[in-house]
């Protein structure tokens, strides 16, 4: 099994500005993590603050607030991580389900999900 990435779009409620971001697709990750540089450019700024275990099994702090992604002409909104310059940049499984996106392991593209779990 490979990697998948995801060319998306990023920008605040208003749209004012957007970012497209090719992220790696990471569905282990529940937020997506991108960089505060450019969350801020958007004017996304941080409404709380959380604890992270790392795949390492470290323990980290980050301020989290809420992005709109867009993949595919569909806009959803998803709680992202404002990543420090060393945090890998990953769209999470929220903005997956969100987006009602599934990853294809065999072509590494994601896909619509057929129908999307109810329990």
């Amino acid at each position: 099994m490979g990697t998948t990435y995801a060319l998306i779009k990023v920008h605040n409620k208003e749209k004012t500005n957007v970012k497209e971001l090719n992220l790696l697709v990471d569905t282990g990750s529940t937020y997506t993590w991108i960089h505060r540089k450019h969350l801020e450019g958007l004017s996304i700024l941080p409404e709380r603050r959380h604890k992270f275990e790392t795949i390492e099994g470290r323990l980290v702090e980050r301020d989290v607030g809420i992005a709109y992604v867009e993949y595919e002409n569909i806009t959803v909104p998803t709680m992202v991580v404002l990543a420090e310059e060393n945090d890998k940049e990953v769209l999470g499984l929220h903005a997956l389900e969100g987006l009602a996106l599934e990853v294809d392991p065999t072509q590494n593209k994601l896909k619509k999900a057929e129908a999307i779990l109810a329990i």
